[in-house]
Formats: structure tokens, C-alpha cells, sequence
């Protein structure tokens, strides 16, 4: 299974853009999905995660009050909503589910059962 993220693009600092992620496949109401981005020349990194019980969400701290990711069970898709773009968010996007989620483990790459192939977030200043 490979979860299909769309979304990305070329905006000005300051813009927003969401990012979708589907599961075609999959039944995403029952898994957590997690976000991450690879900057060039960067590690990847966890960005955002909605869990699969009660929608709880989490950040990493440079985009908290930024971007806000949700989830559509009836589309089967979650979103990632990114407001105040900055350049420093300029990356490659990528969504992840996982089964077997606890708040421990949400940054760890490992922790995910299916990936998506990324999708490219480019910011300006």
C-alpha cells in the first residue's frame, strides 16, 4: 500500500497551501498519520500527527500555530493545512500511517507502517 500525498507547490512567504493524503487501499480511520519533510541537504523530519482514537494532534514546535493537519474519514484522506508558509519550510512533504501508534513513538520513522512518495513544498521570500 502507498499513501498518495498531494498538494505541494511554489508560493510566496506568508501563503498557505494544503496538503492531502490518501490511502487508496486503506482504511485511514484506523490508523495515525504522521507528517514529515526532508529540507535539502536535511534529515527527514516529523512535522505533524493526528492519531487514529479522538483525533488528538501533535507538532513539532516550528510549526505549532502554523499548520494544522485533520482528517476526512468520510474521503478517506487527511489533510495538512500550512498557514504563514515560510521559507524554511521549503521541503519535501511526506504523509505516513501507522496501526500502532502511541504519543512515544510519533517522530520516529520506524513507528510507520506505509509511506507516500512525497510531495514538494516550495517557499519564497
Amino acid at each position: 500500500v502507498q499513501l498518495q500525498a498531494s498538494g505541494g507547490g511554489l508560493v510566496q512567504a506568508g501563503s498557505s497551501l494544503r496538503l492531502s493524503c490518501a490511502a487508496p487501499g486503506l482504511t485511514f480511520s484506523t490508523y495515525s498519520v504522521g507528517w514529515f519533510r526532508q529540507a535539502p541537504g536535511k534529515e527527514r523530519e516529523f512535522v505533524a500527527c493526528i492519531f487514529r482514537s479522538g483525533g488528538r494532534t501533535y507538532y513539532t514546535d516550528s510549526v505549532k500555530g502554523r499548520f494544522t493537519t485533520s482528517r476526512d474519514s468520510a474521503k478517506n484522506t487527511v489533510y495538512l493545512q500550512m498557514n504563514s508558509l515560510k521559507p524554511e519550510d521549503t521541503a519535501v512533504y511526506y504523509c505516513a500511517a501507522g496501526s500502532r501508534m502511541i504519543l512515544g513513538v510519533i517522530r520516529r520513522e520506524d513507528a510507520y507502517d506505509y509511506w507516500g512518495q512525497g510531495t514538494l513544498v516550495t517557499v519564497s521570500s
